[in-house]
């Protein structure tokens, strides 16, 4: 599944999703297996919210492979085909592939430049990460 547009004016889920996917998300993502009724029954809690709304927004979620759907009895319910972590992780590798295919070196400065910005830890990290590359490089 790939996300098609990126929000850069956005933050957390809002930057792959619109604001009543996310909330969907947000949902599904703590409590799989939901009817339509059941995700719009918790929608409802915070503002009124159409079930139709819903129910065109989950199958389109469906359509975009971001969400499985499964009838039982007379019942779809829907759940996500990937966890949480999952999803912002083959988004976030998506997107970086992306840039350094169209961007090449000045992603790579860009993101030198940002570690500045990042804890230690984060920094080990990226140091491990290098050096696994480049032993992997070398034994080939």
């Amino acid at each position: 599944m790939k996300i098609r547009k990126f929000n850069i004016q956005e933050s957390g889920l809002n930057r792959f999703f619109g604001p009543l996917e996310s909330k969907i998300m947000d949902i599904l993502w703590c409590q799989e297996d939901m009817t339509i009724k059941e995700v719009q029954a918790i929608l409802e809690k915070e503002k009124p919210t159409n079930f139709n709304t819903v129910m065109t927004v989950m199958n389109r979620l469906v359509e975009k492979e971001i969400l499985q759907k499964k009838l039982i009895g007379r019942s779809s319910y829907y759940k996500p085909v990937q966890s949480r972590e999952e999803f912002i992780n083959t988004q976030s590798k998506e997107m970086t592939h992306e840039l350094m295919d169209e961007f090449g070196s000045v992603v790579v400065s860009h993101m030198l430049d940002a570690l500045e910005e990042v804890d230690d830890a984060l920094v080990k990290k990226l140091e491990m990460k290098i050096k696994e590359l480049k032993k992997e490089k070398n034994d080939e």
